[in-house]
């Protein structure tokens, strides 16, 4: 191969493109970004850079000096618009074509909206700049949407001392992710801090009064913050051959095509470890996919399943909150160290008869990791969680 493309140039086109070079590639490799900075770190936009105690130059994921080390065509601040299978080639928003032998999609996601005119998302570093420039003592944020990065910006205003209302249509703040009780828990930090919680609140646009939820009812607001998910940022790839259902599809391998593979938050691949099509949106699977996609690409006469154990974390208030595997979908959650009223504990999920996923809030990191080996392994739920445990679901 002399010339691979890497479409995405964040964390995973990043790993893919490092990882190409160590494999020995030794031809063109072209990273195309749609921003125009460098590669950075995106987990840190919802907590320390809208908490201003970063500043953007922390983000960077390399200096400019590594970057140059790899000898990358580095096309930054240009999108890409289309890509041909059947030719070999992605074409970018600037007019250009680039044929290629590789390619590794890295395009990731963007923010879902909600109907209305304003409103702030936070996905980008030019996102998390602006909105924190509003959020001084006394303003009045409404989040739409309580998943992790509505909760931990939720978590940041308040502690900038602006007035936090968190809207969730769900009764439970993620219980479709960690079960209803570990919810609870979640949802009980904020009420303590004095934000306002609506659960089952349906929002119906944004105005430039706040949100209006679908009962007519309008939440006044200074600024909002719409956190309702995400959509995979395939359209780009739309009449090129590549089957796109929720993602990139992709086999164990992370191959989309001969040829081109797929890496990050825009891939969904089979994940052989738990049986099932996945699509996980997180920093550390991000990065660790990136490099297999490189890999496999390089020497499919070698190619190896990508089956990890997904990882990730998340800081709301004085919680640490981590978790490994594949959590949604269970069938049953059960505390097997700690006390969920003090928020230090550790729970398991059970999918079928195995060990599905373990979630930790408040414990120390070995504890967690643990419980990575015998998700790994496949452990069987009853010999995993033993006789002990309290079963909450």
């Amino acid at each position: 191969m002399r010339h691979i493309v890497v479409v995405g140039a964040s964390a995973a086109g990043l790993a893919a493109a490092e990882t190409l070079r160590r494999q020995g590639h030794d031809g063109t490799l072209t990273l195309v970004g749609d921003e125009p900075l460098a590669p950075y770190d995106r987990p840190p936009l919802s907590k320390q850079v809208l908490a201003a105690e970063w500043e953007p130059d922390r983000l960077a994921l390399r200096t400019a000096g590594d970057l140059a080390g790899l000898d990358l065509d580095l096309r930054l601040g240009v999108a890409a618009t289309g890509m041909r299978l059947a030719d070999g080639a992605v074409e970018l928003a600037d007019g250009s074509t680039l044929p290629y032998d590789g390619l590794i999609v890295a395009t990731g996601v963007r923010p879902r909206r909600v109907s209305g005119e304003g409103g702030h998302v936070l996905r980008t570093l030019d996102d998390a700049v602006r909105l924190r420039e509003r959020l001084t003592p006394g303003r009045r944020l409404v989040v739409v949407g309580a998943g992790f990065l509505g909760a931990e910006a939720a978590a940041v205003a308040w502690r900038l001392g602006c007035e936090v209302t968190l809207l969730e249509p769900a009764p439970v703040p993620l219980a479709h992710a960690v079960g209803t009780e570990v919810g609870q828990v979640l949802t009980r930090a904020h009420l303590e801090r004095g934000v306002n919680l609506r659960c089952g609140a349906t929002v119906a646009e944004v105005t430039g009064d706040g949100v209006r939820l679908a009962d007519g009812e309008l939440v006044e607001a200074d600024e909002v913050l719409v956190a309702v998910g995400s959509r995979p940022n395939t359209d780009w790839l739309e009449g090129s051959g590549l089957t796109v259902g929720d993602g990139v599809v992709c086999d164990e391998y992370c191959r989309a095509a001969r040829d081109v593979y797929a890496a990050g938050d825009v891939a969904r691949w089979y994940n052989p470890l738990f049986g099932q099509s996945m699509r996980i949106e997180h920093r550390t699977n991000a990065a660790e996919q990136g490099m297999a996609a490189a890999r496999n690409l390089l020497n499919p006469d070698a190619r190896k399943p990508f089956a990890p154990v997904p990882y990730f974390w998340s800081d709301q208030y004085d919680m640490k909150i981590q978790a490994y595997g594949y959590l949604r979908g269970h069938g049953e959650v059960a505390v097997v160290e700690g006390d969920l009223n003090e928020r230090r504990f550790v729970a398991a999920y059970r999918t079928g008869d195995r060990l599905a996923g373990a979630l930790a809030v408040g414990m120390p990191p070995k504890v967690i990791r643990q419980w990575r080996q015998a998700i790994a392994s496949g452990a069987n739920w009853r010999e995993a969680v033993g006789a002990g445990e309290v079963q909450i679901s």
